[in-house]
């Protein structure tokens, strides 16, 4: 499974980065960006960071 982040959505809150960082991170353009594959002990951290984004910007698949 790996994250996606809808750019033109995401405000940079950094609330994913927090909740799932072996998913998730704020890119040099001040964005969330999933960067690799979940592994498979945190996919339930990325999952909940899909649930929480405050404006639906992840997605985890």
């Amino acid at each position: 499974m790996k994250g996606y982040v809808d750019k033109s959505a995401c405000i940079g809150c950094g609330m994913c980065a927090d909740t799932a960082p072996e998913a998730f991170r704020i890119g040099e353009d001040g964005l969330a960006e999933g960067y690799q594959e979940i592994p498979a002990d945190s996919i339930d951290n990325a999952k909940e960071a899909e649930a929480d984004c405050p404006v639906g910007a992840i997605q985890v698949k």
